[in-house]
Order: C-alpha cells, then structure tokens, then sequence
C-alpha cells in the first residue's frame, strides 16, 4: 500500500503525516510505506487544490483536512 500525504510541510501537514504513521501502526500495516509530496507541480498533478491531502494507491481520499488517525485508520483498513 502506497500512502503519499501531499502538502508543502505546514504544521497541518507534519500533523496528517504523524496521524497517517500512527494508524498504519494501530493496524499493522507491515506492507505500507509513506511518501511526503512537498512540491507544487507534484501536488497540483494530482487536482489537489486544497492541502494537506492524503492519496492511497493513486486515489485522493481526502484533501484540505486533517484527518484524524481513527479517520485514517478507516480509510485505510483492509
């Protein structure tokens, strides 16, 4: 599973990422890896007009929000 958390490094962004990394622990996700999309250009590729955006596998799940790690966790649970 590729999580990419998309967002120039504001705090809401350091925020997402550490609630992201925290779901993928609470539900094991051995198989997960996590990549920060800091640049503009790399954002805008995905019509992400609001940051920070959270994308799994290539799908934009959620943008312009933190979410929480519970919220997280629902997206990604198998």
């Amino acid at each position: 599973m590729k999580i990419q958390v998309l967002g120039p490094g504001c705090p809401r962004c350091k925020m997402l990422t550490a609630n992201v990394e925290q779901a993928i622990q609470d539900l094991e996700l051995d198989d997960a890896t996590v990549e920060k999309v800091t640049g503009i250009a790399d954002i805008a590729k995905f019509g992400v007009m609001m940051t920070p955006a959270l994308v799994v596998d290539g799908r934009v799940e959620s943008a312009g929000k933190v979410l929480s790690a519970a919220e997280v966790a629902r997206i990604l649970k198998p």
